[in-house]
């Protein structure tokens, strides 16, 4: 960053080499760069023409990880007692990348620029006496990048595989690629897998099993020809013996009537 120009008077700046405040603002604006091109990716997988949802889900959600490491080398700047100079952020070159296999190429190509940029940036620290700088480069910024070439790599030959595009027609293998790909579902797979809970057990229940028995009764009173107020007033002792329709009690309370 040749236009940066280190604070004066800071009180928290203690072995913070300018040349290593220079060369963390301008990696900084090299991530701000490479979240703008891979938004722009994941713009246009979104597009009606193109309809791959989870692609550009992918592409989005790196763009959101590379801000939140420039947001990250930007505190990580202050709290040393230096500060980052805004910059013009270049348009994205990716406008050739119009097919599946041309955009992860392109996102493959931009990481490996980035862990250069990284690990010139941690000779410098060591060059420098700043060990500080040199071990938080090393952990939480060089490491997650190599991940990310490794998974860019595993897309890209399956992608080869199923002959995905290179020129934006149409292709069977991108739909496939889309829907298939594990880590291009990473974004719907929470939200589909979610279960309901194992219903519990049912309990038996004493009162349901007098509930369905009851209906019976009522059917045998009204077969005898018994109403239904007799049946409440007469009948309610006498109705539990009285299992067949003919029974003698029952003939005692014909009578009765």
């Amino acid at each position: 960053c040749p236009a940066h120009r280190p604070l004066s008077g800071s009180r928290v700046r203690q072995s913070f080499p300018p040349a290593v405040e220079e060369g963390l603002c301008g990696v900084t604006s090299a991530l701000l760069e490479l979240a703008y091109c891979l938004q722009a990716l994941g713009e246009y997988f979104d597009q009606s023409h193109v309809a791959l949802p989870n692609v550009s889900k992918f592409f989005l959600h790196h763009a959101l990880e590379e801000r939140k490491a420039a947001e990250a080398l930007m505190k990580y700047q202050q709290e040393r007692g230096g500060h980052y100079c805004s910059k013009n952020i270049q348009k994205p070159n990716c406008e050739y990348a119009v097919g599946l296999v041309k955009a992860l190429e392109v996102a493959m190509v931009q990481w490996k620029t980035m862990i250069r940029y990284f690990e010139e940036l941690y000779a410098l620290s060591i060059e420098n006496a700043d060990p500080h700088s040199a071990s938080t480069i090393k952990k939480q910024f060089i490491g997650p990048k190599i991940r990310k070439i490794k998974l860019m790599g595993d897309l890209l030959t399956n992608a080869r595989r199923l002959d995905c595009s290179q020129d934006g027609r149409n292709s069977l293998g991108d739909y496939f690629m889309d829907r298939l790909q594990k880590e291009f579902r990473t974004g719907i797979e929470p939200e589909s897998s979610q279960q309901c809970s194992p219903c519990p057990p049912l309990q038996p229940c004493s009162g349901a099993a007098e509930g369905l028995k009851r209906p019976q009764r009522e059917f045998s009173q009204h077969r005898n020809g018994i109403g239904p107020i007799y049946a409440t007033i007469h009948c309610t002792t006498t109705l539990p013996q009285c299992n067949d329709g003919t029974g003698a009690k029952v003939k005692q309370g014909r009578e009765g009537l």
